[in-house]
């Protein structure tokens, strides 16, 4: 049984470098929610030399909120957006000899996308018009996945391993309690439990199927790199091989 593992890099957080040894894919900031060019660069160095999956991580214009705003912008408007950001750093991890292999969009922008079918659709139409080789990331069973589809894009399904579900498998808005799972041993017996059984247990105690291909592990968050280690452990411990190739 195989796993993704990935974080979300290049937002200004301390333990990016230590984060990256750990990890089979990195989600760059590409300079709208978070991130610049310098930052960008840095990043992408360090997951080529450590072999990590390199993808692009675009979000709204929103630096102040860290892309966590809700944002009713046209979808031909979203679709530059997310070309301009790919764009940027394609251009970045090209010049270092390596290759753009993902994106998964950021925050609001990929919480609107998982239920808006025009938002989703620009996303996707944007990224399979940089790359159709390129994999499209989004939440399991959302919006963003049927767009990927219908573009003939490779995606991914993602799951989380610290955040609360809602019923229907979307994720609690970060708003709400039960957004964010604090104790590591509940999150640790969600990811096992998404990953090797296909399944998580919402807010309200309801079992709701879901497919793991890829897990993300929150860089920003203030344990990020002692739960990136046990969860590792824990891998290990249930034969669950960590790759991006999965």
């Amino acid at each position: 049984m195989k796993i993704d593992l990935n974080a979300d890099l290049g937002e200004g957080c301390a333990d990016d470098a230590a984060l990256m040894t750990l990890i089979s894919s990195a989600n760059i900031a590409c300079g709208f929610h978070a991130g610049d060019a310098h930052t960008m660069l840095v990043t992408v160095r360090s997951a080529l030399k450590h072999g990590v999956a390199v993808g692009a991580h675009p979000g709204f214009p929103d630096r102040e909120n860290f892309g966590r705003t809700a944002m009713q912008l046209a979808p031909e408007t979203v679709y530059a957006q997310v070309l301009y950001q790919i764009g940027a750093l394609a251009a970045i991890v090209r010049a270092q000899g390596g290759r753009l292999r993902h994106v998964k969009p950021h925050g609001m922008l990929y919480n609107q996308a998982a239920v808006e079918p025009p938002l989703a659709d620009a996303i996707a139409r944007a990224v399979h018009d940089v790359d159709r080789g390129l994999l499209l990331i989004g939440l399991a069973g959302s919006e963003l996945i049927r767009a990927g589809a219908r573009y003939q894009l490779a995606t991914r399904q993602e799951v989380f391993a610290d955040r609360g579900y809602q019923d229907d498998g979307r994720l609690v808005p970060r708003s709400q309690p039960g957004s964010l799972i604090t104790d590591e041993k509940h999150a640790l017996a969600q990811t096992l439990s998404m990953v090797r059984h296909g399944k998580v247990t919402s807010i309200n105690g309801v079992d709701v199927e879901v497919l793991a291909q890829t897990l993300c592990l929150h860089g920003d968050g203030e344990h990020a790199l002692a739960f990136a280690r046990q969860l590792r452990a824990a891998f290990a411990r249930e034969n669950i091989a960590v790759s991006a190739d999965i």
